[in-house]
């Protein structure tokens, strides 16, 4: 599902519910041996996902390690991200010498908890949610938002090294297009606007950030 918002070249693994199969290679094991069940299950069914990725870029399975903030650890010459929610996992990567990062990010299609809206969005993100849930209410605008700073982050952070707050990302939709532009607005950011794409299914929501290799070394 997550490939029809990336481009072709990007190698999509992706599982409603949880792989067959999967498990944990042992170097994976110490970064959730004190987790909670339900996170040692998603630990394993997005890692599993990953090393079907990775195969299909010709690479043999390899332990995915956490690097800082939890972010993936991929094999030299690959970028790539990763996501899970209740019921849906994926990873998806690409060629280091095509793409400088990628970010996706799934959540199931309902109305955040209250509150959230107000801690995630910025006051002008929040009045285009508004906009936007009324010409398109069907849409949880909320959480797709919530979704797309998911992207950008991922996106971001491995290639700056640098953590980016909610409030450093002004999320613009365009509804009918199925895009979205996010301006950081960091201090000295090395990429100062990240595009992405963003698909609604009835049970999910997702969100996809592209970062072509050129632009990336141009940043």
């Amino acid at each position: 599902m997550i490939e029809r918002i990336l481009p072709t070249s990007v190698v999509v693994a992706e599982s409603f519910g949880e792989p067959a199969g999967m498990s944990l290679l042992p170097e994976e094991e110490p970064f959730v041996a004190a987790a909670v069940e339900k996170r040692r299950r998603e630990f394993t069914a997005v890692r599993h996902c990953a090393r079907q990725a990775l195969g299909a870029l010709g690479m043999p399975p390899t332990p995915i390690l956490s690097g800082p903030r939890g972010a993936p650890v991929w094999p030299a010459g690959v970028v790539g991200s990763m996501t899970h929610c209740e019921g849906y996992c994926a990873s998806v990567l690409a060629r280091s010498s095509e793409f400088a990062a990628l970010g996706v990010d799934a959540e199931p299609h309902g109305p955040l908890p209250e509150g959230v809206l107000e801690a995630i969005g910025l006051p002008g993100e929040r009045a285009r949610t508004g906009q936007l849930s009324a010409q398109a209410p069907a849409v949880c605008w909320d959480r797709l938002l919530f979704s797309a700073k998911e992207s950008v982050y991922k996106a971001w952070f491995p290639l700056t090294g640098r953590p980016l707050g909610f409030e450093e990302a002004d999320i613009v939709f365009d509804r009918r297009a199925g895009t979205f532009t996010a301006r950081v607005l960091a201090p000295r950011p090395p990429v100062a606007v990240l595009t992405g794409r963003f698909l609604v299914d009835p049970r999910l929501v997702c969100t996809g950030v592209t970062l072509p290799a050129a632009r990336g070394a141009a940043g």
